[in-house]
């Protein structure tokens, strides 16, 4: 029964990533575009990282420069520090002498903005989908709590997701949602490194045996959230994911 369960884990890991990822993209675009004149009142490219990496510094989490090439891992490490400079020069981000990052009061007004465009945006976009949102939110906890332990480096920097009371809980979905995609970063990021290759080496990888080597073992590494998660709840997390507009 054990073995029965954790093979149906790891086939659910290769379905419902795409799922994850559809829904995360869908609530982002839809603030992209009332978002492009907030981005442009705060600098424009000075924003850098800020919309990535807000759950971690609007909950006042310390993010160390040394820490980014783990989140943005298939990006030249010079345009990462290019991009982090940039917020620094726009008077967004700060950095101590030991390369702490953190939001400046500038920086924390552009957050506190970002958070009320997502509110109102995921209010009109998912506002008909109460219940929907409340469950898979109510899922997604259970799941970021399980994920925790075989999270990596990428996970430890943006979890658990910001989560302010006074947003529409649409924002919270966003966020979870954000952040469960991070645990399938790193075990991807481990899969590829465990089969020998650099970033750049797994982006040229073409699709073939080797490819789907590292996919399963991604899916084997992803899987270990959903082994709480009953059959029953699997297809409803599915369903429920596929019903958001």
């Amino acid at each position: 029964m054990t073995e029965l369960r954790e093979s149906s884990s790891v086939r659910f890991a290769s379905l419902v990533w795409s799922a994850v990822d559809r829904a995360f993209l869908a609530g982002m675009r839809a603030a992209a575009e009332p978002g492009r004149e907030l981005v442009l009142s705060y600098g424009g490219r000075a924003v850098g990282y800020l919309i990535d990496l807000r759950n971690p510094f609007a909950a006042g989490r310390p993010v160390r420069r040394d820490d980014l090439p783990e989140v943005y891992r298939y990006q030249e490490r010079e345009a990462i520090w290019q991009a982090v400079d940039r917020s620094i020069e726009g008077g967004l981000l700060t950095e101590s002498s030991d390369g702490v990052l953190a939001p400046t009061d500038r920086g924390k007004a552009f957050l506190t903005d970002l958070f009320a465009l997502h509110s109102r945006v995921l209010a009109e976009r998912w506002g008909g989908q109460a219940t929907r949102v409340s469950r898979l939110n109510d899922r997604l906890a259970r799941l970021l709590a399980e994920a925790a332990a075989t999270a990596g480096p990428a996970w430890r920097v943006q979890a658990p997701p910001h989560e302010p009371p006074e947003v529409d809980p649409g924002v919270w979905l966003l966020n979870r949602l954000s952040t469960l995609r991070y645990h399938r970063a790193d075990a991807h990021a481990a899969a590829w490194q465990a089969a020998g290759l650099t970033a750049a080496e797994m982006v040229a990888l073409p699709p073939g045996p080797a490819r789907e080597a590292i996919e399963h073992d991604t899916d084997v590494r992803a899987a270990a959230p959903y082994r709480l998660l009953s059959p029953d709840e699997r297809l409803e997390l599915l369903a429920d994911l596929a019903a958001l507009p």
